[in-house]
């Protein structure tokens, strides 16, 4: 069977920065409701606080987007690695 050589089409960074980006949102709330005072009803109780929180509603649905797709991609060069799609 021939090797398979993939280009770079743009998974890896996909991958990369999606997941890279889900970290970050996450870090910023776990440090939101541990170091930076928590939040409310009415929002976040520090300067910091209302940072991590922005950064936290930021990071992690724009970061989830790019992981999903970087995972389809992933799984659909994998197919056509195996010849499953012609």
């Amino acid at each position: 069977m021939e090797a398979y050589n993939q280009p770079d089409d743009g998974t890896r960074q996909l991958l990369q920065w999606g997941g890279s980006m889900v970290g970050t949102g996450l870090l910023a709330a776990v440090l939101l409701l541990t170091l930076l005072g928590g939040f409310s009803r009415t929002g976040a109780s520090t300067n910091g606080g209302w940072f991590a929180l922005i950064v936290a509603l930021m990071c992690i649905p724009f970061g989830s987007l790019l992981l999903t797709l970087g995972v389809a991609k992933w799984l659909r060069n994998r197919s056509i690695a195996r010849g499953g799609m012609r």
